[in-house]
């Protein structure tokens, strides 16, 4: 193994170590995992499915004699399944929304502060110019424009979302082209592309890590907005937008059905968050440097 493998390996064991020690960050992530599992096994948890009704129990309470443990919607659907199933669709679009504005984002920021000139002061003016427009209202005309279905959910919201993360690579990127070891590539004749592919992204790795972990729970709520007004997942499938919004339409009578879901939504949107945060304290070089 190089020095450069073992240094990064050594990083990484820094990283979690500091991790561990942090309390809230260690509970959030089993809380976190907690939900994952509960969502991927939902079928194994409920003999009900997403969209069987029971024209006999409408809107009744949570029950464990009935397994309708969360109750039931206004047309008899189960909402513990209809949860679990929504928290797929909601962590879902997190995810892959994120990978797409991940790509994005890193390849662009990238480029942008490797090259440098002209190239850099264009690709960032594109950069302005769409932060210009209003984020919201750009995801919903993209949504309107290509069809609401769960496939363009993932698409315009990773879409408009890599814009920050451009900035972010390329800020980092300026600062590592200047390093010993950039130089030295290029004074071996690497190419530019290989040496953004092998020396620049790979330094980039800790600051997107802590990236996802703040940017997946932003677009989950950017879908949940989106479900609140109609315009995200649509029937049979769910989200757990889209179960907050059916719930806030029965909070008087049945507020089980808005509980429930908005309990899920908002637990795991703070794990994200305690557990980005702590990324970002044990990734921090100068708290590295004062715990050596």
């Amino acid at each position: 193994m190089s020095n450069a493998q073992l240094k990064g390996a050594g990083l990484w064991a820094d990283a979690w170590r500091s991790l561990r020690r942090n309390r809230a960050a260690m509970v959030a992530l089993y809380l976190m995992m907690t939900v994952v599992v509960l969502v991927l096994a939902a079928p194994l948890l409920s003999p009900f499915s997403i969209d069987s009704t029971d024209w006999d129990q409408i809107s009744i309470a949570p029950s464990l004699s009935t397994q309708h443990y969360f109750g039931t919607d206004d047309v008899g659907r189960d909402l513990f399944i209809r949860t679990l199933y929504g928290g797929r669709i909601s962590l879902m679009v997190g995810l892959v929304a994120t990978l797409v504005s991940l790509i994005i984002g890193i390849a662009w920021g990238a480029t942008a502060g490797y090259v440098g000139g002209r190239t850099d002061q264009f690709m960032m003016r594109i950069v302005d110019v769409l932060y210009a427009m209003p984020f919201m209202f750009f995801v919903i005309l993209l949504m309107v424009f290509f069809g609401r279905n769960i496939f363009m959910i993932f698409i315009a919201v990773g879409a408009i979302n890599w814009l920050d993360m451009a900035r972010i690579v390329r800020g980092q990127t300026l600062s590592l082209k200047k390093k010993e070891f950039v130089e030295a590539a290029r004074a071996g004749g690497v190419s530019s592309f290989n040496i953004v592919r092998r020396h620049i992204v790979p330094n980039l790795l800790g600051i997107v890590v802590v990236y996802v972990t703040l940017t997946i729970p932003q677009v989950i709520l950017v879908e949940s907005f989106l479900s609140f007004l109609g315009l995200g997942v649509q029937e049979p499938m769910t989200s757990w937008g889209a179960l907050v919004n059916d719930g806030a339409q029965a909070m008087e009578s049945a507020p089980w059905a808005l509980i429930f879901p908005a309990v899920f939504l908002a637990l795991t949107l703070f794990c994200f968050n305690f557990v980005g945060d702590g990324l970002r304290d044990a990734l921090d070089p100068r708290d590295r440097q004062e715990r050596s």
